[in-house]
């Protein structure tokens, strides 16, 4: 699993830096295509890249924190859930996180931050009455392991990266339908034809493949993160009758949207989970999730494998 672990963080700067190459390709065709100047192109797509990446590093749990109405409470207000954060922080190696309750009847729970020194735990007040304490710990636990994995600062950083392919896609194919291309392609010649055609094709299907690939890797760390989370608590089936509860529950988390969905440990728009079962799934099934964590508890070979 360490092994992972490490491959995982590898191929996350790898991911990054290939992403960062789109974008700056993606840039070009389009600075090109509006201007005949591509490098131009190239600086608006850095300067939107660099200021939402710094944005996200900096405030972004915050933003995330604050979307879910999400409110800090100390050791008094929520003694077990402070308990079973404390262990789980001791069992990791990590610092002991922020502590937050979304007052949400929906079971459910997300760890946000840039770094496990500046990392923070969300749960909902659904979770905290639905769940007994092995339940609870396999949860922290989940979360906890996202933290040491740096899933958090890996979501943070690649979904800037799809964001802003997605935002000068959108841009592009504006000015494109209000006219721009035809009086780009007239003053630019065959050349600026081919680059405008390029542009387009990139502007349609690059915001589609950038977030394909992110929620492939996505997934992948949520089976990770499950493995972990055994790792630091010896009791799968504590994570797994929570997987089972959350996923029981006909509660809709009010405060989830699309933006904030792929942080929760289980998809909090629960129509979205029913109907979806393919590439754009924020998340793996979780009755296959469910399914790993009991061979793992029965000690069915190659459980851990599969995990």
């Amino acid at each position: 699993m360490y092994e992972q672990i490490s491959k995982n963080k590898r191929l996350s700067y790898v991911l990054i830096v290939v992403m960062t190459a789109f974008l700056i390709v993606f840039g070009f065709a389009i600075g090109y295509a509006a201007t005949g100047i591509g490098w131009f192109g190239v600086v608006i797509a850095v300067v939107i890249a660099v200021t939402m990446t710094l944005t996200s590093y900096y405030k972004g749990d915050k933003i995330a924190l604050a979307t879910s109405r999400a409110r800090q409470v100390t050791h008094d207000e929520a003694p077990q859930l402070f308990n079973v954060v404390e262990e789980m922080a001791i069992a990791s190696g990590n610092p002991v996180p922020a502590v937050y309750i979304i007052d949400d009847s929906a079971p459910n729970a997300f760890a946000t931050g840039r770094n496990p020194e500046k990392s923070s735990i969300a749960v909902t007040q659904g979770l905290l009455d639905m769940m007994n304490r092995d339940e609870l710990q396999g949860v922290i636990a989940h979360e906890m392991s996202h933290v040491r994995n740096y899933d958090i600062l890996f979501a943070t950083l690649v979904g800037v990266m799809v964001g802003a392919i997605a935002l000068m896609a959108d841009f592009f194919l504006r000015w494109s339908f209000f006219g721009g291309s035809r009086r780009s392609s007239n003053n630019n010649g065959m050349l600026g034809v081919i680059m405008l055609v390029v542009a387009l094709v990139l502007a349609i299907l690059a915001p589609i493949a950038a977030r394909m690939v992110q929620l492939a890797i996505s997934r992948k760390r949520e089976y990770l993160a499950d493995a972990s989370a055994v790792e630091l608590t010896r009791n799968p089936d504590g994570l797994a009758n929570a997987l089972q509860k959350i996923d029981s529950d006909p509660e809709v988390l009010e405060v989830a949207n699309r933006a904030t969905a792929h942080l929760y440990i289980a998809q909090p728009i629960k129509k979205f989970e029913k109907k979806s079962r393919g590439l754009f799934d924020t998340h793996p099934p979780i009755q296959e999730r469910i399914a790993i964590l009991r061979a793992m508890a029965s000690g069915s070979a190659g459980a851990a494998e599969q995990a």
